[in-house]
């Protein structure tokens, strides 16, 4: 069964947008990933401050091969912002349920083909298949058309390209073992917390997620095993290579960045949070840069480079802001 053609309640229109101050201005890292980039955004478009949700960047760990890919606990947007996220049954066809959530006010979470996001120009629109999740809180079936939040941003897609993330192209109809993506869908199940209220249960979030940071410092154990991932570069290509570098430099840049602007918040808020740990968080936040441009020239130019200096500065940031910051909170 498809939706009927009158897909939007009277009124119902697509929004006007600003980036969040996080997206905007002077950054290391302009995009860190679609996750927490989306969810800035949604937040923002909520009316609600994103910064309060940060205090989660100090439990970044090394995970072997890579760090991990930071996100936004659940059980943080429900105590911050009265935010809940459910997973959404996709029975039928994914437009229809999709369309129902919207009508209700609320937005969708779902994994779609960037191959069909024309925010993706510079990188996979028409051109190659990857998975990514948008934010779409308004459908129009008649025109079909969506306004959808993706990375730093909020859009809207038409035609073919919205055929094509609700899979009702006809080479979708061939597919007769196609699964359902995971969707999701994000409420405001009560009102948020505002001012000092949301202040002092973001930091007691804070204290929490000190308790669950990593026991031993993850770039010194990331520098250990550096040697074998250098071999691995030097023996495959530069796409690779961007995968690594997104996987290590970038999120651990990013995350790091994202620390060092939730700390300057909560001095903003009146809490005594010494200026030299934000620092060292955008310390790491600037050297994993110079270390993703040094490695990428060393590749280049076939020369095999540990990056001990990158490492050394690295390390004895983290020493700077995770070991210093706990004390804060004992």
């Amino acid at each position: 069964m498809n939706p009927s053609p009158s897909s939007a309640p009277a009124g119902t229109q697509l929004r006007e947008h600003l980036p969040h101050a996080l997206h905007q201005g002077e950054r290391v890292w302009q995009e860190t990933n679609r996750h927490v980039d989306l969810w800035i955004e949604l937040l923002h478009s909520f009316g609600l401050d994103p910064c309060a949700a940060l205090a989660f960047t100090v439990t970044q760990d090394f995970e072997g091969d890579q760090f991990t890919y930071f996100k936004l606990p659940l059980e943080d947007l429900d105590r911050l912002y009265g935010t809940q996220v459910q997973e959404l049954a996709i029975y039928d066809s994914l437009e229809a349920r999709v369309l129902v959530q919207t009508q209700r006010g609320h937005t969708v979470l779902v994994e779609v083909d960037g191959y069909y996001l024309p925010d993706t120009r510079a990188t996979t629109y028409r051109s190659q298949h990857s998975k990514t999740t948008i934010g779409v809180d308004f459908v129009d079936t008649a025109a079909r058309r969506i306004g959808y939040f993706h990375s730093t941003g909020y859009h809207q897609l038409e035609g073919e390209d919205y055929d094509g993330v609700f899979r009702k192209l006809p080479h979708f109809a061939a597919q007769a073992d196609l699964l359902f993506p995971y969707v999701e869908f994000a409420k405001q199940a009560r009102p948020a917390l505002e001012g000092t209220a949301l202040a002092e249960a973001s930091a007691e979030l804070l204290c929490a997620h000190l308790e669950r940071r990593p026991l031993v410092n993850p770039i010194s154990q990331w520098r250990a095993a550096f040697p074998a991932h250098l071999d691995t570069l030097f023996d495959r290509d530069e796409a690779y290579f961007q995968l690594y570098s997104f996987n290590l430099m970038r999120q651990l840049g990013a995350n790091f960045e994202f620390l060092s602007k939730y700390l300057q918040w909560l001095f903003a808020q009146g809490f005594d949070i010494p200026p030299t740990i934000p620092a060292a968080a955008q310390c790491i936040a600037s050297e994993s840069m110079v270390m993703q441009f040094r490695l990428s020239r060393a590749i280049a130019c076939g020369r095999r480079d540990t990056c001990a200096d990158c490492f050394d500065v690295l390390e004895s940031a983290y020493e700077k802001t995770l070991p210093p910051l706990a004390a804060l909170v004992r």
